[in-house]
């Protein structure tokens, strides 16, 4: 969709006029579990203090494949893969193999998005290690995944003195959690500086961690309660700056996250026969011409580990976009057993021991209650001491937009008047 088309569609879902001294913040900590936070002991004061004082879900759905760029999409654009059309992390091009990460969020995602409604109807946006955003014209203050010593955030904060130059021009060389901190400190300056309307903020080590050592390790919950104190900082940032009494919180997560103790690498028996771009849980099978469908489920038939083999006419119901119709989608999905996870290689065995640094994994289909992800809402809006059993990933951009006082029609989700102030 061209950008002024995407723009008239936005105006045209805005309520009236919204006010401007509202400020909602959407808040993801990357595999970050629902089971994991039914877990009395894990060591998150913070997320307990906005669910106790807020709204919280036992569970949230995610939607397949279940990943990290399309569920992002999934919770600011109110609709399913189907619909958005992102199904990586980046745009899988079927001429070289390969997933591009560095796509415009133009050529990436194929409807609007809350930040595009935001925009239109005059308010300010922000995102912070957002991702299927880049270079997106609708976002007014960015600090990239990869920031650049050339953007106006990052040159903003050099010249403060909160981070150093170095540090930007070195970025994707450092430690994750260094990442992470660095992206708070983003977020914090951002929210006291521009006061954005709307602020998508995005830490990503909790989901690194587990894929390294495994859900559940000792590494593991150490990484999920420096994701809270990550949230307790932006908390006390927005405190300090006395915004607290018109933002609402959202923490979310994009996917679960399952321990991996063997790897399925499917082109070991496929070779040059079809391409296969391996998400864990799941592998997406693209036929080249070489053979046909029912010869690569014949080959795959019966391998250890795999579960399933999803033709497209059951994709409808996953939430995936029908081949037929969008050159995007791949011709068969794989899916694993619990246990194994998806990967790349063509040679040695089928079947392998998990090896060092993949530990766990997502990807796997949305229907296994461990890719289910937490929800939480704090803040002007939010009825508190609320407790409901289920939301959907795709009603959280609905519910942004009410809070802005906006509206999003054509969408999969809807707002959660169950936990919304009437």
């Amino acid at each position: 969709m061209r950008r002024s088309a995407l723009l008239l569609l936005a105006c045209s879902l805005v309520w009236g006029q919204p006010p401007k001294d509202r400020h909602v913040i959407l808040i993801t900590l990357d595999g970050f579990p629902a089971y994991a936070l039914q877990d009395p002991t894990l060591s998150v004061p913070n997320l307990r203090r906005l669910a106790r004082e807020g709204a919280i879900a036992d569970r949230m759905i995610t939607s397949n494949p279940t990943v990290t760029w399309p569920n992002h999409t999934s919770m600011v654009t109110g609709v399913l893969p189907a619909s958005h059309s992102v199904l990586y992390n980046g745009l899988f091009i079927r001429e070289t193999g390969k997933v591009d990460s560095l796509k415009s969020k133009a050529e990436l995602v194929q409807v609007p998005t809350v930040y595009d409604l935001a925009h239109a109807a005059g308010l300010t946006t922000a995102e912070v290690d957002w991702v299927a955003i880049l270079n997106a014209p609708t976002i007014t203050w960015p600090f990239a995944e990869r920031p650049s010593i050339t953007d106006a955030v990052p040159r903003e904060m050099i010249a403060a003195e909160l981070v150093s130059e170095q540090d930007i021009a070195d970025f994707a060389k450092r430690n994750i959690t260094y990442r992470d901190q660095i992206w708070t400190q983003a977020a914090v300056y951002i929210m006291q500086k521009h006061r954005p309307n709307l602020m998508l903020f995005h830490l990503l080590a909790t989901d690194s961690i587990h894929h390294q050592f495994g859900p559940k390790s000792l590494a593991s919950l150490t990484a999920l309660a420096l994701a809270d104190a990550r949230v307790g900082d932006l908390f006390r940032a927005l405190e300090s700056a006395k915004l607290l009494p018109n933002t609402t919180i959202i923490v979310a997560a994009d996917h679960g996250f399952k321990v991996v103790k063997r790897q399925i690498r499917p082109l070991v028996l496929i070779k040059q026969d079809a391409q296969i771009v391996p998400e864990g849980g799941t592998a997406m099978v693209y036929l080249n011409g070489r053979k046909t469908a029912a010869e690569i489920k014949a080959a795959l038939q019966g391998v250890e580990g795999i579960d399933r083999i999803v033709e497209p006419s059951a994709y409808a119901a996953l939430g995936l976009p029908d081949p037929a119709k969008n050159y995007r989608m791949a011709d068969l999905v794989l899916a694993a057993k619990d246990g194994y996870s998806f990967a790349g290689g063509d040679q040695g065995d089928v079947v392998i021991p998990a090896a060092a640094g993949s530990l766990g994994s997502h990807g796997y289909l949305n229907t296994d209650p461990e890719m289910n992800a937490i929800f939480i809402a704090w803040g002007r809006g939010i009825r508190p001491g609320i407790r409901i059993p289920e939301v959907r990933n795709v009603d959280i951009g609905p519910t942004i937009a009410y809070l802005l006082g906006l509206k999003m029609e054509n969408t999969a989700g809807s707002p959660l008047s169950a936990i919304l102030m009437k």
